[in-house]
């Protein structure tokens, strides 16, 4: 089983703003591959299915943005599964928009999130898709940024953005499962 966790903030007020391009992503994975995110537990609204073949559950933290590590625990220890076999998508102010990157492990560079992740999981040993949703020009305003919606000409090239992370959240299964597989053939990470 493999945990696919979407970062962003609950409510309509946050829906699309910057922040919840995760939520974003999550949503358009699960409804891609007909996985209802109906269920509500471990703090997080989630669903299970059949991605790649692999089983996964992708669930979207209720917690707030700055509280996500507490839903990936909990269901981290529901589903016995360890942080190797978890990928957390999330906004990066570092990537310009649109941009998106791949990571295995590392330091959260200021995400709050990903920072909550980290400290209650115990590790950063986990896989990451940062998606980039650009930088304001006063670094004043880096909380506003995020919390407010996409411009209209950032909305014309969402829908792609959001289209390239499934994908490569869809590559990344597949490699992580390919990993795992060898890992537990030869012990280590």
């Amino acid at each position: 089983m493999y945990l696919i966790i979407g970062l962003g903030n609950p409510g309509p007020r946050y829906e699309l703003t910057r922040h919840n391009i995760g939520f974003l992503i999550a949503d358009s994975l699960a409804e891609k591959q007909q996985i209802a995110l109906s269920q509500s537990k471990y703090k997080a609204l989630y669903g299970e299915g059949e991605i790649e073949g692999c089983q996964v559950m992708i669930a979207k933290p209720m917690t707030y943005m700055n509280n996500s590590g507490q839903a990936a625990k909990l269901i981290l220890s529901a589903l016995r599964i360890s942080p190797n076999q978890v990928l957390v998508i999330h906004d990066d102010i570092d990537l310009p928009l649109g941009k998106i990157k791949i990571k295995t492990k590392g330091g959260d560079a200021g995400q709050l999130g990903v920072r909550s992740i980290t400290e209650k999981l115990g590790t950063d040993q986990y896989y990451r898709i940062r998606v980039g949703v650009g930088r304001p020009d006063d670094p004043e305003d880096i909380v506003d940024y995020v919390l407010t919606p996409f411009t209209e000409s950032e909305n014309q090239l969402l829908n792609e953005v959001i289209e390239g992370a499934v994908l490569r959240v869809e590559g990344t299964l597949v490699e992580m499962n390919k990993r795992n597989n060898l890992t537990e053939e030869n012990g280590e990470w």
